[in-house]
């Protein structure tokens, strides 16, 4: 009997993007088609507009009402949340984009992604406060949580100790700038490929797809690939793992390509 893994689900940053349009949407494809057209392609989409702005409870039901049984949304936390210079005095924050209507998504709700600005620094015990406000339950459903921090003075074993302690994974970013953490601390973990290239027809080349789903599916069969960087030597229990995973580069036009030669390949 093969051994249990987690689930891989791959996928890109939105659905709207005019240059899509003729080179991942079919020409003639109505707008209002596709997010439709991009679940039946991928397996996951991170929407961004929860960052900017509130959406309302409807919008998250017409989402969910669009996409297969088995596809899952990955959202990002208002930026009123973290970008602040005192997180512990995010609650009110964190408690309106709840309210929202996220929920309305149902099974289709996947990680919330709450993401740091560049200039952000570690501060243990800010950062502890703001993890202690990130809710694990909501009307009976279990919440999953993941932050992403672009500064270098995260790349500390306290850091991981504490994601640890409220069993909260950080993104692995591949990215030019960002720091590349890709210690597990829960049950799923969650990378943002930021390197694609709209030069090559998938994103990336062929051996490099081959080499992220190879990691995806150590993550996802409860090991930790030896080849990506690590802050902490502490050990972790070996368990499967939801994987998430976004092919997400600045020009973006191959992003969908990227994303479905590696679902090929999981």
């Amino acid at each position: 009997m093969a051994a249990k893994t987690g689930n891989i689900r791959i996928g890109i940053g939105g659905w709207t993007f005019e240059p899509w349009r003729g080179t991942f949407y079919p020409e003639k494809l109505t707008q209002a088609k596709e997010l439709g057209y991009a679940a039946s392609k991928l397996t996951s989409i991170e929407i961004n507009g929860t960052y900017y702005g509130s959406q309302k409870p409807e919008s998250f039901r017409k989402w969910a009402s669009e996409v297969p049984d088995d596809f899952m949304f990955s959202l990002k936390g208002p930026r009123f949340a973290t970008n602040r210079k005192v997180l512990a005095e995010a609650g009110d924050s964190v408690k309106r984009f709840y309210d929202s209507g996220v929920l309305e998504l149902g099974d289709k709700l996947g990680p919330v992604l709450w993401q740091f600005m560049p200039t952000k620094k570690f501060d243990e015990a800010d950062f502890g406060a703001f993890l202690d406000l990130l809710p694990r339950e909501l009307d009976g459903r279990a919440l999953r949580h993941v932050v992403e921090v672009r500064h270098d003075s995260f790349c500390t074993p306290a850091f991981i100790a504490l994601l640890r302690e409220h069993k909260i994974p950080v993104v692995f970013s591949e990215h030019a700038t960002y720091p590349a953490i890709a210690d597990v601390t829960a049950d799923f973990v969650y990378l943002r490929l930021q390197k694609g290239e709209d030069s090559i027809p998938t994103a990336y080349p062929p051996k490099a797809l081959d080499a992220w789903a190879k990691r995806f599916k150590d993550f996802a069969a409860g090991g930790e690939p030896t080849d990506l960087p690590r802050v902490s030597d502490g050990k972790v229990k070996k368990q499967p793992r939801d994987v998430f995973a976004y092919v997400i580069h600045e020009a973006k036009v191959r992003a969908p390509h990227g994303a479905m030669a590696l679902i090929e390949r999981v």
